[in-house]
């Protein structure tokens, strides 16, 4: 009860640590992508915050592994640099029983972790995609900004207006380009204001005038007009019903075996199942060389959950290509991590060395 006892009390404080570090990490890095994004037009200004956070969101199940994995990996490290290790194996404490204290301080985070990737991840994935639709698809009037050239959404049209109105649905000084194949346009006018027609909204020109050039014919036609509607779009666009693999919900990927589903399907399921595995890693590989400084199993352990991961996409575009089927892939690349973390743990466990493992086969 005592070794229990200690050894989840220093991975739940060092577990903490990790996790407040990672997701204030993440968070800082996300909110630079989003900020980037919302820069290029790909985000709306005002969305930003909500972006980051169902961003980071999604990214707990990966956070939630790696900080289990690093602090297991930190708190082994450390009894061992203390010799702490020595003293539970002297008492009669195998390495193999350090597995049931740390399942028992870390099944709560990896349900967490399961029910992050196969409910959450998808419902995050959806808020952002639905974020992005609708920014996309605002109308062109929707685009302008007072004192600021403003390109439409099918890019051959550029507004500017002079400054802003009491009347959201009204501008003054309106400048409008039009492009097209062959002929290019200039229209200006003193006012403007939205109406809304037979479910289309139509922008309301007065007092003004229109240049058109064409490239086939010289000269430039010169009108002007006391009042000229121009259709802007519909009156309320609606966010696209079809999204991507990631914002599909679990049950709707299982009713849909398409390989690309499949591939989407064995990386939530291998969310959960890695996170398992790293802490049977984390017991099997864990060790102190004292030639190799404090930060050695650190940074052995980082670049094992790297190589883990990238092990991951690498197998989620197989499987989606129709080049592995999904349960092959997950026996293969989750089923032969923990087979190998094992045999690992067992050898360790039993100070198995290669010369007794020789002699045996030979007295077989």
């Amino acid at each position: 009860m005592l070794f229990d006892s200690s050894i989840r009390k220093e991975l739940a404080r060092s577990f903490g640590a990790t996790l407040v570090v990672l997701v204030t990490v993440v968070m800082t890095m996300m909110l630079i992508r989003t900020l980037g994004q919302a820069s290029r037009g790909n985000v709306s200004p005002s969305d930003v915050m909500l972006v980051m956070g169902f961003t980071v969101l999604g990214q707990l199940p990966t956070i939630l592994s790696l900080s289990l994995f690093v602090a297991i990996v930190g708190t082994l490290s450390r009894m061992y640099r203390d010799s702490e290790m020595v003293i539970w194996f002297a008492s009669g404490r195998g390495l193999a029983s350090l597995l049931p204290p740390l399942l028992r301080f870390a099944w709560p985070v990896m349900v967490a972790v399961a029910v992050l990737s196969l409910g959450v991840w998808p419902w995050a994935n959806q808020q952002i995609q639905e974020l992005r639709a609708q920014y996309e698809q605002r109308s062109d009037i929707d685009r302008i900004a007072p004192g600021e050239f403003q390109e439409s959404a099918s890019g051959n049209r550029v507004f500017f207006i002079d400054k802003d109105s009491p009347d959201p649905q009204a501008a003054n000084n309106v400048f409008i380009l039009a492009t097209e194949p062959g002929s290019e346009a200039v229209t200006s006018a003193r006012s403007a204001r939205l109406e809304a027609r037979d479910g289309e909204r139509v922008l309301v020109l007065t007092q003004g005038q229109r240049l058109e050039t064409s490239k086939d014919k010289p000269g430039i036609k010169i009108s002007e007009f006391s009042e000229y509607s121009t259709r802007i779009g519909a009156e309320k666009p609606n966010a696209p019903n079809e999204f991507s693999a990631k914002t599909r919900s679990t049950r709707q990927l299982l009713s849909d075996p398409q390989p690309v589903h499949l591939a989407e399907i064995g990386w939530r399921l291998g969310l959960a199942l890695a996170a398992f595995n790293l802490i049977v890693l984390a017991l099997a590989l864990s060790s102190v060389n004292p030639r190799a400084g404090r930060s050695g199993g650190l940074m052995f352990a980082l670049f094992t959950f790297i190589v883990y991961y990238n092990l991951m996409t690498l197998g989620q575009s197989w499987v989606s290509g129709g080049k592995l089927s999904l349960p092959g892939y997950i026996a293969l690349l989750h089923g032969g991590t923990l087979a190998f973390a094992l045999l690992v743990l067992a050898v360790r466990h039993n100070h198995w060395t290669p010369r007794q493992l020789w002699r045996r086969r030979g007295m077989a």
